[in-house]
């Protein structure tokens, strides 16, 4: 964004389809946490912190994993925000089945996760925290989950990876392909 003869780095994602751009955003799931937000809005009858609590609990006890493949730049091969580039520098591409696909551009901040659930993203920094959970047992799925209570500790796990990036497609055989820049 160029801004009184000043360039800032903006701290917002696009989602898009190969064919049109679909919407804006800060933050996007895939996975555990889309399911559970979106069983969530079908009961907002519920007082919320039920609401939430079903959904979770609901979620949880059909949870599966989604078949996908990742591809993504890492902060340090990152573009500053020059999209013709993109073709030109080393991706990075993971596959296979993964419980949970989350994508900050800000903390996102919640009374589950009070330092929120990307708590290294900053604003104005032109990166976003791409957090992958690779399918494991239900109950390392619900550590994970219990550790983003905590303040202290949010650390990494061996299922998991955290990075910093500009730019991430993914390639999922429900969902087709899709860009979040």
């Amino acid at each position: 964004m160029h801004l009184h003869n000043l360039n800032y780095p903006v701290d917002i994602c696009t989602f898009s389809s190969p064919s049109k751009l679909l919407r804006f955003g800060f933050s996007a799931m895939f996975g555990f946490g889309a399911r559970t937000l979106a069983l969530a809005e079908k009961h907002r009858w519920m007082p919320s912190n039920q609401r939430r609590d079903f959904a979770v609990i609901k979620t949880l006890a059909s949870l599966k994993p989604e078949e996908c493949e990742l591809s993504f730049l890492p902060l340090k091969n990152s573009l500053q925000g020059s999209q013709e580039n993109v073709t030109k520098v080393q991706w990075h591409t993971i596959q296979g089945h993964f419980l949970n696909v989350s994508i900050m551009a800000i903390p996102s901040l919640c009374s589950m996760a009070p330092r929120g659930l990307a708590p290294n993203t900053r604003l104005n920094n032109g990166s976003m925290a791409l957090i992958v959970v690779r399918n494991t047992s239900r109950s390392e799925f619900i550590k994970h989950l219990k550790r983003y209570a905590s303040v202290k500790n949010q650390g990494t796990w061996t299922h998991f990876i955290i990075c910093m990036n500009l730019y991430y497609a993914y390639n999922s055989p429900h969902l087709g392909q899709g860009y979040w820049l």
